[in-house]
């Protein structure tokens, strides 16, 4: 199967590129702010990008690309199979010297993602999930949480997704936690360390295309915030936020927020 030939592309892809940027000391690397309030990025983000573009492009020339660090253009929208790269999802955590960074890389076939990779180069921790095959972390199968009752599950969300105008009523009581990479969350959900990730603002496809399949082949179930299935490769790369949860967390999730808040 093509979907589990890219996997091994991008399994070694994501190795590689854990070595390009441990090359670099996070605090130490240059760095400077994108336009537009867009966030950080730092050499390392460019050098992993450059690296990437090169192991998968010239792997699979007839794919098309869409990486946060690369100049977007129109050429992906009429290619069937794209490359949704980020080359270090986490920049921030990574400037600070931390450990939670990760590799976010991943296939999209007609809009579906068929094949994800995940990989915490600092914590060696590799995710990696085939469409209709399962989810694993180095090897071992994963399986989501089973939590059936939102009031007792622990979601992984921003502080901003807690605010009243989200919600129906009362904002749920579940527990919160925070990572600081969009792709680990949706990894974690999928290793079923936690019940669920939210996100309800616009989501770059980057950030949440590996890990949305991840998590949704261990399992959990995994949606926009509308409750309607991701789509990729679209003219406009976002999503609209990002639901990935136990089935009955999920549905929970699903009924009790605002959808269009």
């Amino acid at each position: 199967m093509q979907a589990h030939d890219d996997l091994t592309l991008l399994i070694n892809a994501a190795r590689q590129a854990g070595d390009v940027a441990l090359k670099f000391t996070g605090p130490d690397a240059q760095k400077w702010e994108k336009p537009d309030g867009a966030g950080p990025v730092t050499e390392a983000d460019l050098a992993v990008d450059e690296a990437l573009t090169g192991i998968l492009r010239g792997a699979r020339p007839d794919y098309g690309w869409l990486s946060e660090e690369t100049d977007d253009d129109d050429a992906r929208l009429s290619q069937d199979t794209v490359f949704i790269v980020d080359p270090i999802d986490g920049t921030r955590n990574f400037i600070e010297g931390g450990r939670t960074w990760a590799h976010s890389i991943a296939v999209a076939h007609k809009g579906q993602i068929t094949a994800g990779v995940v990989y915490l180069p600092m914590r060696d921790m590799l995710y990696a999930a085939v469409l209709g095959t399962g989810a694993t972390l180095n090897g071992d199968t994963l399986y989501a949480s089973s939590q059936a009752d939102l009031s007792k599950a622990e979601l992984l969300s921003a502080k901003p997704n807690m605010r009243d105008q989200f919600w129906i009523g009362p904002v749920p009581s579940f527990a919160r936690a925070y990572r600081p990479s969009l792709a680990y969350r949706c990894a974690l959900v999928g290793q079923g360390r936690f019940d669920g990730m939210i996100t309800f603002r616009p989501t770059w496809e980057w950030d949440i295309a590996a890990g949305a399949l991840i998590a949704s082949e261990a399992g959990a179930r995994v949606s926009d915030r509308t409750g309607k299935a991701l789509r990729f490769n679209q003219a406009d790369p976002r999503t609209h936020g990002i639901l990935a949860a136990a089935p009955k967390v999920h549905s929970a999730l699903v009924a009790q927020h605002i959808p269009d808040a």
